[in-house]
């Protein structure tokens, strides 16, 4: 078991230290982490207990002897708000994805088409009422415009898909948003096949070393290749299966994220500790 958590600990640190870093970049004192790490220990105490089936009567007591926590620190942390539940893509999002992926949105070059901004299909209001009858289409354009995800013609009656946008850089709720979903469901996919000793989500990585610098700053143009192909073949499959979820009738209760990512530094600055 010890040996078991040392190889544990190996992991935990090479987790933290990405996520460190950011919280110093961006001001993040250490006490409101440590918060957020302890709240963190009570939920997934609770969660296994759910799991195992237990009752709620001696909840905290339980839930305390897991983490280590005292009584009243449990207490006071069950009393917090969940923040952990998964948000749904927002609607500008889903339009984005939409336009970008849609064959019958695209030129006679594959490129998504630039589409009047008013009227019947093919166009942008019609595109964005598809999405949803909840936010006006020119809600949605003035924030796509805003995030740059989009542009208008100097007329401004045509409305142009800006390439390669999906994660809005100006804005910090999503980026922030963004990061705690993709980085959250991708650990939980690993974590999982760890605790379970088994493959239930598929998670795998290719890896190199000794590569010069030019050929490992290609690899991010590789993997956006490949991206934009799993977008036009997977996004459409997924809109037909759950087309067809809703036409047979079936609940939707499971949630599901596929994702792809890149990573390249220089091997000496981040030595193997002995």
């Amino acid at each position: 078991m010890e040996k078991r958590n040392e190889l544990l600990l190996r992991a935990l640190e090479a987790v933290l230290l990405p996520l460190t870093r950011l919280c110093v970049a961006q001001g993040l004192a250490y006490d409101r982490a440590e918060e957020a790490l302890k709240q963190a220990f009570v939920d997934a105490a609770r969660e296994a207990k759910r799991a195992a089936g237990g009752v709620g009567a001696r909840d905290v007591s339980q839930v305390a002897t897991a983490t280590g926590l005292s009584r009243r620190e449990v207490a006071r942390l069950s009393a917090a708000p969940d923040v952990n539940a998964a948000a749904k893509p927002s609607a500008v999002n889903q339009l984005y994805l939409r336009w970008s992926t849609a064959k019958k949105l695209r030129d006679e070059t594959g490129q998504p088409r630039a589409m009047p901004r008013n009227g019947k299909a093919p166009s942008f209001e019609a595109l964005a009422q598809s999405i949803t009858r909840h936010v006006h289409p020119r809600s949605l354009l003035d924030e796509m415009l805003r995030l740059g995800m989009a542009r208008l013609s100097e007329d401004g009656l045509t409305v142009h898909l800006e390439p390669d946008r999906y994660v809005p850089e100006k804005d910090d709720a999503q980026m922030f948003g963004f990061l705690g979903a993709n980085v959250g469901d991708h650990l939980a996919a690993a974590s999982a096949n760890v605790i379970h000793r088994d493959r239930r989500h598929f998670e795998q990585a290719i890896f190199a070393d000794e590569l010069s610098e030019p050929t490992a700053a290609a690899i991010r143009e590789i993997a956006a290749q490949q991206w934009q192909r799993v977008l036009a073949e997977v996004v459409p499959e997924l809109e037909r299966r759950v087309a067809e979820d809703q036409a047979a009738g079936r609940s939707g209760t499971h949630r599901a994220r596929l994702g792809l990512f890149t990573f390249n530094e220089p091997e000496n600055d981040h030595e193997a500790k002995p």
